[in-house]
């Protein structure tokens, strides 16, 4: 009875099953609003409240030298002309006299023990740190150390009592679209919260190390070194820079990515400096028509322009090799390879695969360190010897010892020099300029205009349409690619 009453009670099977599949869309659309809403919480209360207490107000102070203004221009024989002249007698010699100037930023404690993350432009030059606490409580801050080159700083006080503290977060989970939540001490108003998303991820302002944040969430002046959380109150940023026509948000603002913070964190926490991995090369992207001329199936890796006295140079690595994967992992390009090779341990042996005349090889370094590198002055470099030409849209001259003195090269220094461009030529949109000195093409020494004429006419015969020049202005290498074509 209940099978076949059920089957008579359905008088249009098409019906019931459109009714049954609306009713399942509804149903979906209905979990789905209740999950977006379960997403974003109606209030931001109850995480504001939670992780507050661990950001802070920093006040710097510093003592500078002061500078007299310039002096009222007074019309002679005016009331006021000897009135000002008294001003000027008794102020005499003060202008000299040093003055304390103070800057307001924001920071946040991550650790029960005291130390709090800033901004180091925040800090910089400081000659005293006071750290003022949610509740009000203030405490004098000791330098631990800084990175000027992600702009961070840390910061130790010493409290009698654990404080309130929050953890980093995983930065690279961030997508465009995350709501997220900035605080600090905007314009020195004092504590103050802002909330927006991730505007875009990936930026980079001007930094070898950059990886910002971008978000619209209200950042200004004095939030430099704030938090920038995510829905689950863990720091994803530490809010850096605003873009602005007049110095106030207009919903551009970028935080360092916590994955970049943490990481210089914990070395200055441990060394109270940074140690970066160096592999002691000069890189260019692969463009496509660098790729073109080398003969590249695509575009890929970063072209080593240079190969200084370093880690990489013991190695075997050459001038013109093409870096395609570092300790494992895919080189896309030359800011990638710089991030990833600074986050590599001082001292560590990696394979480097590089692309060398049309086959590949792995070559083993070990890494020295960026920081000391980067205080010993870089090799001169030493270019060929040639004959004047005109060629390629350059017209080329020998390197003699007046050229050198007036481009202010080394009496060894030798290649082709550029006299002139012609403005409509390819050689001048890729940025070629008279004293640039060519000391390569086709990745071989020039040695006198036929070698050059001979490196074009190989590259013809190999039916590739441009040749690769190596091209050092002021002592820096860069490759270009310039067309052979008839």
């Amino acid at each position: 009875m209940g099978v076949s009453s059920l089957a008579v009670s359905v008088p249009n099977q098409k019906g019931a099953l459109r009714a049954l599949w609306l009713g399942v869309v509804a149903l979906a659309m209905v979990l789905a609003q209740a999950m977006s809403a379960s997403a974003r919480p109606d209030s931001l209360a109850d995480l504001a409240e939670k992780i507050s207490p661990s950001v802070v107000n920093i006040t710097t102070s510093t003592v500078v030298a002061s500078q007299a203004g310039p002096n009222p221009i007074v019309p002679e024989g005016s009331p006021f002309e000897e009135f000002f002249k008294d001003f000027q007698n008794r102020n005499q010699g003060q202008g000299d006299r040093p003055r304390r100037s103070s800057a307001l930023g924001s920071g946040f404690v991550i650790s029960e023990d005291g130390f709090i993350v800033t901004n180091n432009h925040v800090i910089e030059s400081a000659d005293e740190i006071e750290i003022e606490f949610f509740g009000g409580e203030t405490l004098k801050a000791t330098l631990v150390g800084t990175d000027p080159n992600t702009d961070i700083a840390l910061l130790k006080v010493e409290a009698d009592k654990p404080l309130p503290y929050v953890t980093f977060g995983d930065s690279d989970k961030m997508r465009v679209g995350d709501w997220v939540m900035a605080m600090g001490n905007p314009l020195g108003q004092g504590f103050s919260v802002s909330a927006g998303i991730v505007s875009a991820r990936n930026r980079a302002l001007s930094g070898s190390y950059d990886d910002f944040i971008q978000t619209d969430a209200a950042i200004n002046r004095g939030n430099s070194g704030g938090p920038l959380f995510n829905m689950d109150g863990e720091v994803i940023g530490v809010n850096t820079a605003i873009l602005s026509p007049n110095g106030g948000s207009i919903g551009i603002g970028f935080s360092m990515a916590s994955n970049v913070v943490s990481k210089v964190v914990a070395q200055l926490k441990e060394y109270g400096e940074t140690r970066r991995g160096w592999l002691g090369v000069r890189i260019q992207d692969v463009t496509q028509d660098v790729a073109e001329a080398m003969g590249l199936e695509k575009v890929a890796g970063v072209l080593v322009t240079d190969v200084p006295e370093g880690p990489a140079k013991e190695a075997g690595i050459l001038q013109g090799d093409v870096i395609l994967s570092f300790d494992g992992v895919d080189v896309a390009d030359t800011r990638g390879l710089v991030r990833q090779v600074g986050n590599t341990d001082v001292g560590k042996a990696v394979r480097v695969m590089v692309l060398r005349d049309g086959k590949t090889q792995t070559l083993k370094v070990t890494l020295g360190r960026r920081e000391e590198a980067e205080a010993v002055p870089a090799a001169a470099a030493k270019p060929e010897a040639t004959e004047p030409s005109e060629m390629l849209g350059l017209t080329l001259n020998v390197l003699t010892d007046q050229l050198r003195k007036e481009l202010q090269l080394a009496n060894t220094a030798t290649g082709l020099v550029v006299m002139d461009v012609v403005e409509t030529s390819e050689a001048y949109e890729k940025g070629l300029r008279a004293g640039d000195l060519i000391t390569e093409a086709g990745q071989q020494k020039l040695e006198t205009v036929a070698d050059l004429q001979a490196r074009v006419d190989e590259a013809k015969d190999a039916g590739r349409k441009s040749l690769l020049l190596l091209i050092r202005r002021q002592g820096e290498p860069r490759f270009v690619a310039l067309s052979v074509a008839d």
